[in-house]
């Protein structure tokens, strides 16, 4: 990721979860204002999706849509994806379409 950084801590995470998030069948979008130039990205998969393995694997897919699609993004936003069990067995190109179509949503996508 070139522009961006990950998120790591907890509380920045637990203060994007009370903000209003945007849903559908294969992820979870909260998204927030930062007071910095650049993104930070962070990926949650819950232990209920399956073992290290599944989890690790869904959380690189996320990274990967998020650093193919990085200047479409505009910048100054905290992200925190939350995987849903759907996003297991889906195609990159169904995840893609959702993660993008969720960030359009949100207001957070530049347009083209």
């Amino acid at each position: 990721m070139k522009f961006s950084s990950s998120l790591k801590l907890n509380h920045v995470f637990q203060r994007l979860y009370h903000t209003k998030g945007l849903a559908n069948g294969y992820l979870v979008l909260y998204a927030r204002p930062n007071r910095s130039a650049a993104n930070r990205v962070g990926v949650t998969v819950g232990k209920k999706l399956g073992k290290a393995v599944v989890r690790n694997r869904v959380r690189r897919r996320f990274r990967e849509i998020y650093r193919l699609n990085e200047e479409r993004f505009t910048p100054g936003w905290d992200i925190v994806v939350v995987a849903r069990s759907r996003s297991i067995e889906a195609d990159f190109q169904k995840l893609t379409a959702a993660y993008l179509a969720l960030a359009a949503k949100a207001g957070i996508l530049e347009a083209l």
